[in-house]
């Protein structure tokens, strides 16, 4: 499997929890620094986080050690400290990076670019044949790799157009708002959260609990790209929802409405006699409140 030439790292990587407690032991630097490197090789191997050479030799702590131009007592102790808050797993002593897979998604984004490329290819051959036109030079490997090139800065430029106007369209149908997919200040957002990995449905969880939280309260004009799609992403995709109170007057039926009604008749009825034989006469006040209710229902 070829090698990729990037990993994905958040950038509030060292607000995690693992990597504070890690700064406060001894040699905090070195074990950062071999996280790090670890990352960096099991990209470079593109082997879903599993660390075998030529698929079939485990690395050891010393070979690490080698590579890292590390103490190999230092790295027994950031491999010690990795396995204990869960960062690594040692299964049969391979060393391994539990769900590498599920945070880089590095098959799927090559998977994507392929079928992208394959589609404008075959997209490109209709066209020319509905035109009347060929290609030339088919066989010449240079022009080849040049309209692959090409092909590839198209499709992501495509995909990135098509992504943007989904996130801003679902935004907008949520929102009851008309931002525009165009706006170079929403692309520029969008665009930073998509280098950091997320989705299109991250883009619509985050929505949803947003527009859910804060429509009809003093937040709703923060319903907007800048804020939503902000350096806050993150933090507002993990967040509970937290619906508010929409204060709206429950609508009460008709028959529970005649049932208090004559609750309250039979109540004053209550009061009424208990007044008459305290006081040796009516009120007449309460009679009258007991008697205009009493009409009320016999309506």
């Amino acid at each position: 499997m070829a090698d990729v030439k990037w990993i994905k790292v958040t950038t509030d990587i060292f607000d995690d929890e693992k990597i504070l407690l890690i700064e406060s032991l001894p040699e905090a630097d070195s074990i950062i620094v071999i996280w790090f490197k670890l990352l960096c090789l099991a990209g470079k191997q593109n082997n879903s986080g599993v660390f075998m050479m030529a698929n079939s030799i485990p690395y050891t702590d010393k070979m690490l050690s080698t590579i890292f131009r590390r103490k190999e007592s230092t790295v027994q102790l950031a491999l010690r400290t990795f396995e204990q808050f869960g960062m690594v797993e040692i299964i049969d002593d391979v060393i391994t990076i539990p769900n590498w897979g599920k945070h880089q998604n590095l098959d799927q984004l090559e998977n994507k670019k392929e079928y992208m490329r394959n589609y404008m290819r075959e997209y490109r051959e209709k066209q020319m044949l509905l035109t009347g036109k060929t290609s030339c030079k088919t066989n010449s490997k240079t022009n080849v790799s040049q309209v692959d090139k090409e092909e590839e800065k198209e499709i992501e430029k495509e995909e990135d157009s098509e992504i943007y106007k989904n996130i801003i369209s679902y935004l907008n149908e949520k929102a009851k708002t008309n931002y525009r997919a165009s706006s170079k200040k929403t692309k520029t957002c969008i665009h930073a959260r998509l280098d950091e990995g997320f989705t299109l449905d991250d883009f619509k969880t985050v929505i949803d609990k947003k527009t859910t939280e804060w429509i009809g309260t003093e937040w709703e004009k923060f319903l907007r790209p800048e804020t939503l799609f902000g350096t806050k992403f993150e933090s507002y995709l993990n967040a509970r929802i937290n619906p508010k109170k929409q204060g709206k007057k429950e609508i009460i039926p008709d028959w529970m409405k005649e049932e208090a009604e004559r609750k309250e008749i039979e109540d004053m009825k209550r009061m009424n006699a208990y007044m008459t034989k305290k006081t040796a006469g009516n009120n007449p006040e309460v009679a009258a409140r007991a008697e205009a209710l009493r009409m009320k229902f016999a309506e």
